[in-house]
């Protein structure tokens, strides 16, 4: 499921950036989103599952704020004027993100090599950022905020499936398509002062939306809530490391974006920190991941 979700979501940056050739972000944002949501809903009425919201509501609603109106939003605004590649990888900073949040909200502390591995990442957040000048500074911190954002969603998602071990178990297609449609409306507010940027519905618009609405909304969510429940939250995390990978490379092959190399030298520090932490986490839990895939999969 790792392995798809990266091929997904690592391919989208592209598809997202030629898309918003077409759109305007918070369109482009709020179409993708209300579409997967309809869709989710489709069928959980085909496979006859309850449509009413999954329980606590609250925590449903802040998930949605935070995966789908912020993580969405702001990586959506970012890809405007960054690049697919670039963006990619500053949002992927996520895992670092979401194991500093585990540490005090979730009680899953970083040890040893973990610290090592955060260093280098921040290093080469600093060189992919490079605040010392202002062009493209504001995107690249759009794009940082965006995998805070996640981060803080994925803490949100392991306490909703906490609650759920001591409680009825939750439905993963009913979280993923409540959280997704609470989460589009504000979307869909913002998207209202761009009405004066109206949409071109080319074939490569379309093409760009229905990717977005069928594999990387309601397919992979699905996927991403069940993976957070099946593995601890940092394990989760670092297992997208090769989705920025594909994203650098897809956008370097389609868009012929090429990095300076101070800013591939920082895409490098991060991909390197992430295969440390990966290894250092393993090390430490040399089974947990099988362990975790052999467990029952949700209803």
């Amino acid at each position: 499921m790792l392995a798809l979700l990266a091929l997904i979501w690592g391919y989208n940056w592209v598809v997202m950036k030629v898309g918003l050739q077409d759109a305007p972000p918070f369109t482009f944002a709020t179409l993708r989103n209300l579409l997967a949501a309809l869709t989710l809903f489709a069928v959980l009425a085909g496979l006859r599952r309850p449509l009413r919201p999954p329980r606590p509501l609250g925590l449903v609603l802040l998930l949605g704020l935070l995966q789908t109106t912020g993580f969405v939003g702001l990586t959506m605004w970012a890809l405007e004027s960054g690049g697919a590649g670039k963006i990619a990888m500053l949002t992927y900073t996520m895992p670092f993100w979401l194991l500093v949040l585990a540490w005090p909200l979730l009680g899953e502390r970083l040890t040893g090599l973990q610290w090592a591995a955060v260093t280098v990442s921040a290093l080469g957040l600093l060189l992919v950022l490079g605040p010392w000048q202002l062009r493209g500074l504001t995107s690249s911190l759009l794009a940082v905020a965006g995998g805070l954002s996640w981060a803080a969603s994925a803490v949100v998602a392991k306490v909703i499936h906490r609650r759920d071990a001591c409680a009825e178990r939750a439905d993963l297609l009913s979280l993923t398509t409540w959280q997704m449609l609470l989460g589009t409306v504000p979307l869909g507010l913002i998207a209202l002062v761009e009405l004066d940027d109206p949409i071109v519905w080319s074939g490569a618009f379309v093409g760009a939306l229905a990717f977005n609405v069928l594999l990387a909304n309601a397919l992979a969510w699905v996927l991403w809530l069940w993976i957070l429940r099946a593995l601890p939250a940092g394990i989760a995390g670092l297992g997208t490391l090769a989705i920025p990978v594909v994203g650098v490379i897809s956008a370097a092959v389609q868009l012929g974006e090429r990095p300076s190399p101070v800013e591939a030298g920082g895409m490098a520090l991060i991909v390197a920190a992430l295969a440390l932490l990966s290894a250092a986490t393993m090390h430490t839990h040399p089974s947990g991941a099988a362990a975790a895939l052999t467990r029952r999969s949700p209803s």
